[in-house]
């Protein structure tokens, strides 16, 4: 029998409040709660405190919910990848039940605390991000290796959450905020894709470098993609000062971040390059993301 059949056979009705919390990925919800406060800080209208406060909490509650119920959905698949075996569920710890009324409960709840509280343009956006990430991104995580493009739009809503929260409406500066978050995933997965890429096929998720014959195999294809990625997001990072979403403090930390985020990943189009390079870029990825949201609250208060 499998392993992870026999941990749901032993699983908990109930769970405690540490495997609640878990199940609602709170890394990855922090991740999106600065983004969106990110969204909200550089909005041309500024959001009163209350508005502000259930901003954010409505965003939590979707992602939480949403993240809740990926966990439900791949409770299987977990348990068959050595990073997430020891989540709730794979370990028994908790009933797939649970764990699906729980996602479900957070989803409902986010829906009237951001349109009653916030507006009705910010509570849709929210909505679709849980559906797309839900619905669309997890069932295709199996089937294709677009599923990345696809999980990177709600992956990517999150600080035009912000932004709309303060607006009321989607333009340019919330646009452009949603399209280096898009660009960012494509080429921080890819990497992850790369030197998880055993790992992954063990688990029968589709992902690039598994997948793709052309240019000289997947791996390939996996480099020039995180290269294409990286420079773009370079580009697209610049349009918020001509936006005048942001000012020349900003202009001239994403210049330098951008740069040297294309330079590292062009190294991974060499010959014999290494896994080390992959691992390399991941983690140059989390420090371009860190610096440049950096740079936004810098400049926002010095300008």
């Amino acid at each position: 029998m499998d392993g992870s059949v026999v941990s749901q056979s032993r699983s908990n009705v109930f769970a405690t409040p540490r495997d609640m919390i878990a199940l609602t990925k709170p890394r990855i919800t922090l991740m999106v709660l600065i983004t969106a406060a990110g969204g909200l800080w550089l909005a041309p209208a500024h959001a009163h405190g209350v508005t502000i406060a259930l901003a954010l909490l409505g965003t939590a509650l979707v992602v939480g919910g949403a993240n809740a119920l990926n966990m439900f959905i791949e409770r299987d698949i977990d348990g068959l990848m050595k990073r997430t075996k020891d989540r709730p569920l794979p370990a028994g710890r908790m009933s797939p039940r649970f764990a699906l009324i729980f996602g479900v409960v957070l989803s409902v709840a986010a829906v009237p605390v951001l349109a009653i509280g916030v507006n009705a343009t910010t509570a849709m956006l929210a909505v679709l991000a849980n559906l797309l990430y839900v619905l669309a991104y997890t069932p295709l995580k199996q089937r294709s290796h677009w599923a990345l493009q696809v999980g990177a739009v709600p992956g990517a809503i999150p600080p035009l959450l912000g932004w709309t929260a303060a607006t009321g409406r989607v333009d340019e500066g919330g646009l452009v905020l949603f399209a280096i978050l898009f660009l960012w995933q494509i080429a921080h997965f890819h990497a992850i894709a790369l030197f998880r890429k055993l790992e992954y096929g063990r688990a029968r998720l589709v992902v690039l470098p598994n997948v793709a014959k052309e240019n000289g195999g997947g791996d390939d294809a996996a480099r020039h993609s995180i290269v294409r990625h990286a420079s773009a997001l370079a580009f697209v990072s610049l349009l918020l000062y001509p936006l005048h979403v942001a000012h020349r403090v900003y202009l001239a930390s994403a210049l330098v971040l951008g740069v040297g985020f294309v330079v590292w990943s062009l190294f991974g189009l060499r010959k014999n390059v290494t896994m080390r390079w992959a691992r390399g870029v991941f983690g140059a990825s989390l420090l371009y993301l860190t610096g440049l949201f950096a740079a936004i609250a810098v400049d926002a208060i010095i300008s």
